[in-house]
């Protein structure tokens, strides 16, 4: 039997397996959660707010067992998962209070008797996740969705399967109908077979470029909606009048979580020529303070997911020294067993370095040094990906503009580092995707906007 298998980041044993779902148990699978699709999406408001409300005790009751889970299969420190499931129960509270509002009709005036727009579910919304938010990037899919109706089919990462099996738990837990929410066990080579599937209305990801291509193609030739959150380069702009400690701090925050392995992690510090050897030398002791060790104790990062993605960043880091960059700390592979990196600093990057123009999905700092302010916008802006950015300055007036007009990205933080909330939308531009998650906005993307209009007037014969 064919199987998936979560193996340990921290030890490289294995964790469990998971037995793949057949051709014939997909169909009945998607089979069931179309049907029951169907009379979820007559369901009161009521009884989904009250669905809602159930799963948030749940996530909130387990959430220590959650974060267990995600240390054994990718290495997630355990607070960082308390933390990842709190966030979710969040997201739960957050469509509870607003989903009847979001879905309410919009009366508009017309000149007929009446006319509105009102919302509809699609169906089946089939959402293909990664590893690295193994419940987070879930939910953030799955409650819009449900709750306007829709069903929902997880295809996620082969290496959180445990994480997906105690997703589809927690739903049944919460007292949502049988069905409408499904975990499909199978490999990504499956998922196409998916999405051309007459059950399935539409299709979201979260993962690679390449990744999102492939869906994007997969979905388009059956006209079937996508919505991508792609990969990312985020650049961090520290300005002559920036507060150095605030603009270390977030940095920290925004890159160290998942030991870097976020598609809005703080990937390129750009400090202007002024603050360069402050901000340096502030940047590395706060980095020389940091514990990284087993994903099981108190520490500040675990281990990367895999040896294979240690191993790319560490290419990425040894072709980065090679074309000029400084390597400040860290750079070296660990004697231990494990996934582990340390975590490292380059400094003197440039445009044509793989520090600069790929993007590092591990715990290495990278600092670019402009001359000035609109050097430094302009190395921002020089990438061809568009998810995240910040801004640090004292003038909040500058750092609104800038994050307005002058940085290139579906979200811009000013003083602060980016991150996703249920009440903001949250998505990308160029390489990064296209396509909204969170607030009302993740809501809208799959439903149908219907435009209900009445005439009055009815003609008599003569």
């Amino acid at each position: 039997m064919k199987t998936l298998t979560s193996i340990s980041p921290a030890t490289l044993e294995e964790v469990q397996s998971y037995p793949i779902h057949s051709s014939e148990e997909r169909a009945i699978i998607l089979s069931q959660a179309q049907e029951a699709q169907k009379a979820w999406a007559v369901s009161t408001i009521s009884l989904r707010s009250n669905c809602l409300e159930q799963l948030a005790g749940v996530l909130k009751d387990r959430a220590r067992e959650y974060a267990k889970l995600m240390a054994q299969e990718m290495g997630k420190p355990l607070a960082q998962g308390v933390g990842e499931v709190e966030k979710c129960a969040w997201l739960c509270d957050y469509y509870r209070e607003h989903g009847e509002e979001f879905l309410m009709d919009r009366p508009v005036e017309t000149g007929n008797a009446k006319s509105f727009v009102a919302i509809e579910p699609l169906g089946l919304v089939l959402g293909v996740m990664p590893w690295n938010f193994p419940f987070w990037q879930v939910f953030r899919f799955v409650l819009p969705a449900i709750t306007a109706g829709n069903g929902a089919i997880l295809k996620h990462a082969s290496n959180v399967q445990g994480c997906a099996a105690a997703i589809e738990a927690c739903f049944m837990e919460a007292g949502y109908p049988d069905n409408i929410f499904r975990n499909l066990v199978i490999p990504g080579t499956r998922v196409k077979e998916v999405i051309e599937h007459e059950a399935i209305a539409a299709v979201t990801l979260t993962g690679s470029t390449p990744a999102g291509k492939a869906v994007a193609a997969a979905a388009g030739a059956v006209l079937k909606k996508t919505v991508l959150e792609l990969g990312g380069s985020d650049p961090y702009v520290i300005l002559d009048d920036a507060d150095l400690d605030q603009a270390v701090a977030a940095c920290v925050s925004g890159r160290l979580l998942n030991a870097g392995q976020s598609c809005i992690a703080a990937k390129r510090l750009i400090v202007t020529r002024k603050n360069e050897v402050h901000f340096i030398d502030r940047l590395e002791q706060e980095l020389n303070n940091k514990v990284v060790g087993d994903p099981m104790d108190e520490v500040d990062m675990g281990p990367m997911v895999s040896i294979a993605a240690r191993d790319e960043v560490h290419d990425q880091v040894q072709r980065s020294i090679a074309s000029g960059a400084a390597l400040k700390i860290g750079g070296a592979i660990p004697a231990e067993t494990g996934a582990y990196y340390p975590i490292t600093l380059l400094t003197d990057v440039k445009p044509g370095m793989a520090a600069f123009d790929e993007e590092l999905f591990g715990p290495v700092f990278v600092v670019i040094t402009a001359e000035d302010e609109d050097h430094a916008l302009e190395l921002a802006n020089q990438t061809e990906f568009g998810l995240g950015a910040a801004v640090f300055t004292a003038d909040l007036e500058k750092g609104e503009a800038i994050a307005r007009k002058k940085l290139h990205a579906g979200a811009c933080f000013v003083n602060d580092f980016v991150k996703s909330d249920p009440r903001l939308p949250f998505g990308g531009v160029k390489n990064s995707g296209y396509g909204r998650e969170l607030s009302v906005y993740g809501m809208m993307e799959f439903v149908n906007i219907k435009t209900i209009s009445i005439n009055n007037s009815i003609r008599g014969e003569s």
